[in-house]
């Protein structure tokens, strides 16, 4: 259970119970360690107790069963939406997906199939999927159809449970070499695969530093986006402590209706408790529209 200092926290975030966010953002495990503690449900239990209504986990496709269950419970209890989990294994070395070779496509695909079991277990509708590294040898229309034809076959698998993998474009300067990097690309993949089982997930924080121009890159891609995620630049901290101007940016975002989630994927800006209310400050701030 979390502690009282952690719910005296809440006192100007939280009134009645009530959600005080325009939108459903979602911290991760280990943001608010400091005031929450270290346990997992204690975790969830203090953010639902700041306002948060989602939440988002990587590796919660690594977590043992029982603390997935556990988890599952106390987001249903709170009524906190999960988020993304990563599906698969990421090869950010190896064009796994982009060379076309089959061992690489079966071992993706059977990763997929595990991941249905999970997203059951945690009731999660979104997964993250990133389909690898370039192919050096082969001309990007090569790659890109064999890239489509995996996600085809990974819509396939995905489509009767109504799940959707999300795929990320990642940026130049931190991962260099992948094969998805920009959101065109990512939207032209999507209509090409022309599933509702894959879609894009808008990484704000990456695609500043790829392309920024991203009010109009969002709306681009509307049609596509099924996920955003979140993180200022420089940095990757919470919004406020760099460049982007995320209360226009939201502001935006909440008036073309996304009801949908967006991932705090960043980290504190600050150590220790004084940095785990900055962060939620910080989104107070940039939720004030």
């Amino acid at each position: 259970m979390i502690t009282s200092e952690a719910f005296s926290a809440n006192k100007d975030n939280v009134k009645n119970g009530e959600n005080i966010f325009k939108l459903k953002y979602a911290p991760h495990l280990g943001m608010f360690k400091n005031l929450a503690g270290k346990d997992e449900v204690s975790q969830l239990e203090f953010m639902a107790s700041q306002g948060f209504k989602a939440f988002e986990d990587n590796g919660m496709k690594s977590r043992a069963v029982q603390t997935q269950e556990q988890m599952a419970s106390t987001m249903q209890k709170h009524g906190i939406q999960m988020g993304v989990f990563v599906a698969h294994k990421i090869y950010w070395n190896k064009p796994n997906l982009a060379g076309g070779d089959a061992s690489y496509r079966k071992e993706f695909l059977d990763d997929i199939k595990s991941s249905v079991e999970v997203a059951k277990r945690v009731n999660a509708k979104w997964m993250t999927v990133v389909p690898g590294h370039v192919d050096l040898r082969k001309n990007i229309a090569y790659q890109t159809a064999n890239v489509v034809e995996s996600l085809k076959r990974a819509a396939e698998i995905l489509e009767p449970h109504g799940l959707v993998m999300v795929l990320e474009p990642l940026n130049f300067r931190d991962h260099p070499g992948m094969f998805l990097s920009e959101s065109p690309q990512a939207f032209e993949v999507c209509k090409a695969v022309n599933s509702p089982s894959c879609k894009i997930l808008f990484d704000i924080y990456h695609q500043q530093i790829t392309e920024g121009n991203l009010i109009p890159n969002i709306d681009a891609c509307w049609d596509e986006i099924a996920y955003i995620q979140i993180g200022d630049n420089p940095g990757r901290k919470e919004p406020t402590t760099g460049e982007i101007n995320y209360k226009n940016v939201f502001r935006h975002i909440h008036a073309r209706g996304f009801d949908g989630v967006l991932g705090m994927e960043h980290g504190n800006s600050k150590p220790g408790k004084e940095g785990e209310r900055a962060v939620i400050d910080a989104y107070k701030e940039v939720d004030d529209f």
